[in-house]
């Protein structure tokens, strides 16, 4: 909920209080100075509680979506705000990826990508990966039908980096062979 949706938010400071004596009873007046109050309750509230805006584990979370908006932090941040930066760091990479899939489905993916970097000390080496661009985020689950796969989709096409084609797979994992201690 926004602070500027609370019905009835009454301002600490009404300014009906602070006009000169003349105007204490002139009904006009009071009604000018109610309707403005209502304006400037959630303005007032939100400088009381500005410490609290700079505090990631207190901020109101529209304010902290509205942070994370601005740094680029979209899809699923089950850590919080704090996960946000840390998150925002690894923004692009396959780890990101996989952490952010793993927040969304409870799973986490194996991502398969095209491309690699190496050195050698030989000049003519073999080269990295593939020549063709693409990315695999394959989800083993249980039960596939139990997966969002559009939701998965939608995730990874905004996550992963903008040049690369992607393909997302929701396979049914192997059962677990039988303990034989058991």
């Amino acid at each position: 909920m926004s602070r500027r949706l609370v019905p009835g938010l009454a301002s600490r400071y009404p300014l009906g209080l602070q006009l000169p004596a003349v105007y204490a009873e002139d009904d006009t007046a009071q009604r000018i100075t109610e309707g403005l109050d209502e304006v400037l309750a959630p303005v007032l509230t939100v400088l009381d509680c500005l410490p609290a805006y700079f505090d990631p584990g207190l901020a109101p979370a529209d304010f902290a979506a509205l942070l994370g908006a601005w740094v680029g932090a979209e899809g699923p941040v089950a850590a919080g705000p704090r996960g946000t930066v840390s998150g925002h760091a690894r923004r692009g990479t396959a780890a990101g990826l996989a952490e952010g899939v793993r927040q969304l489905c409870g799973v986490l993916p194996e991502i398969e990508e095209s491309g690699a970097a190496a050195w050698s000390a030989t000049p003519r080496g073999e080269l990295p990966g593939t020549d063709r661009p693409g990315l695999t985020v394959r989800l083993r689950v249980p039960d596939p039908e139990a997966v969002d796969a559009a939701a998965v989709e939608a995730y990874v096409a905004a996550a992963r980096p903008v040049h690369l084609p992607f393909r997302v797979e929701v396979v049914r994992a192997a059962a677990a062979p039988p303990d034989p201690r058991a």
